[in-house]
């Protein structure tokens, strides 16, 4: 009789390597090879006894033809719902990650409450806990008398044997991926083989049945959802619920959408009933703003097609390092380097034998260049000790020639702005179709040294009264 084959395969990157080694030569982390069969799963195909059929041709057709939006069920949660686009789409597949605790269960079970109580059918199945557990969160969240199906069970056949029972379930929560196992792999639950080829049937089962499958992933250390990546690329949708454990808020957001768009966030606060919409996510973020600090600007962002108002906070302070430390929250790293580098190398402004820190309050993430302008404020106002205008509003981009470049959706920004309250705004000139209301009383400065002269102006104009 023939001796198994046995490989190793990376749970970080699922590389199949002939003989173990302690660090993997794909990714290059260490202690992730596992030994696995060859029976079933990466780098072989179904039973080696098991005869090839004979292909059989399919119909192919053209790009013209007729079009029609993808079928969407709305859960009725707004921010979820505009995360996802609009809805679940049926027949696809979502994946949600994010930290342990921060919220992915009770958002999911509220989901399911809300669609159930529209006449739905939902299937909730849990790997990780017991149905016990999940009728003590469905009671906190108000959610106990919806009638949401759950079960928990790992195996993929049973689960699959189980929602083919009656009416097809118009969704089917799985929570979570790395809990599944299949007999089609001979591999222990949560493995690469194991996680693609549970992942791989349950897709499959959206697809030829129309029933959305929404999967819950756990992430890494580095945030990132733990397992093979090839299984972000199997899925429909990829979904990051991000939150700081000091703060009450919660952002959904959306990195892959096959069916919307990939920048869109929804946000929530997280209270002792659930997770609570935020409408205006602004408010929440200026909600504990001091307008006399110095080092502070309110920057205008936008994710996706909402625009959000957010606090930079700068501290400049003197290093006693020889090599001043630089600490940045919430923003590119790199970024504030390059910033650092024009203010000094264009505009005059010293930072070598200084300490800066960097925040974004309120734990949010900011990933767009517009936010340039607002972070070279908020250090200059920490360097001098002079609180900026708290009515005003910063945008727009710094080149490395120290030019300010105007950003997109200029107007969506200061309409955001107007209707909370600011009446000035600092923006690059060119920023489109901007006219009236706050946008006729803005500062466009064409170089980064004419906002710094008129900080530095505004100090001295002060000192003399």
């Amino acid at each position: 009789m023939a001796r198994a084959r046995v490989q190793f395969i990376c749970q970080n990157c699922g590389s199949v390597h002939s003989r173990w080694a302690g660090k993997c030569d794909a990714c290059g982390e260490w202690n992730t090879l596992v030994e696995e069969g060859t029976s079933g799963g990466i780098g072989s195909g179904p039973a080696s006894a098991r005869k090839a059929r004979p292909g059989r041709p399919v119909a192919l057709t053209t790009l013209s033809g007729e079009i029609e939006d993808a079928p969407r069920i709305a859960s009725g949660i707004d921010e979820l719902d505009r995360a996802t686009g609009g809805g679940f789409v049926r027949g696809s597949a979502l994946l949600i990650g994010g930290d342990p605790g921060i919220g992915k269960s009770t958002l999911l079970t509220q989901a399911a409450g809300a669609l159930a109580r529209q006449g739905h059918r939902v299937v909730y199945v849990s790997g990780e806990e017991a149905v016990a557990q999940i009728r003590l969160r469905a009671q906190r969240l108000k959610a106990a008398d919806t009638p949401v199906e759950l079960a928990a069970e790992t195996n993929v056949e049973d689960i699959l044997a189980t929602v083919a029972d009656g009416r097809r379930p118009d969704l089917l929560i799985i929570d979570s991926i790395q809990t599944l196992w299949t007999d089609m792999a001979d591999s222990a639950p949560g493995t690469v083989t194991q996680v693609r080829a549970s992942a791989q049937a349950l897709i499959r089962y959206a697809k030829s049945t129309g029933a959305a499958v929404v999967l819950v992933g756990h992430v890494t250390k580095d945030g990132q959802i733990a397992g093979p990546r090839v299984v972000e690329h199997m899925v429909d949708g990829v979904l990051y619920f991000e939150g700081e454990g000091g703060h009450h808020y919660r952002i959904l957001r959306t990195v892959k959408n096959r069916f919307g768009p990939t920048d869109e966030i929804g946000v929530f606060e997280m209270s002792d009933r659930g997770l609570r919409e935020v409408s205006n996510p602004s408010e929440l973020f200026l909600g504990e703003r001091s307008a006399r600090a110095p080092g502070a600007a309110v920057f205008a962002g936008m994710e996706g097609t909402r625009p959000v108002l957010v606090e930079i906070q700068a501290l400049v302070a003197p290093s006693p390092l020889g090599t001043p430390r630089r600490a940045v929250v919430g923003w590119d790293s790199p970024r504030l380097s390059m910033v650092l580098a024009v203010l000094e190398a264009h505009c005059g402004v010293r930072f070598s034998t200084n300490d800066v820190y960097l925040n974004v309050a309120g734990g949010y993430r900011i990933s767009e260049p517009a936010a340039d302008l607002a972070v070279a404020a908020a250090l200059v106002s920490s360097l001098v000790g002079l609180a900026l205008p708290a009515d005003c509003v910063y945008f727009g981009e710094i080149s490395l020639s120290g030019a300010v470049r105007p950003v997109a959706h200029a107007q969506q920004r200061l309409k955001e702005a107007e209707k909370l309250g600011f009446a000035q705004a600092v923006m690059p000139a060119g920023s489109g179709d901007v006219a009236g209301g706050i946008a006729a009383r803005s500062f466009q400065p064409g170089a980064l040294a004419d906002l710094v002269a008129r900080i530095a102006g505004s100090k001295r104009g002060r000192g003399e009264d």
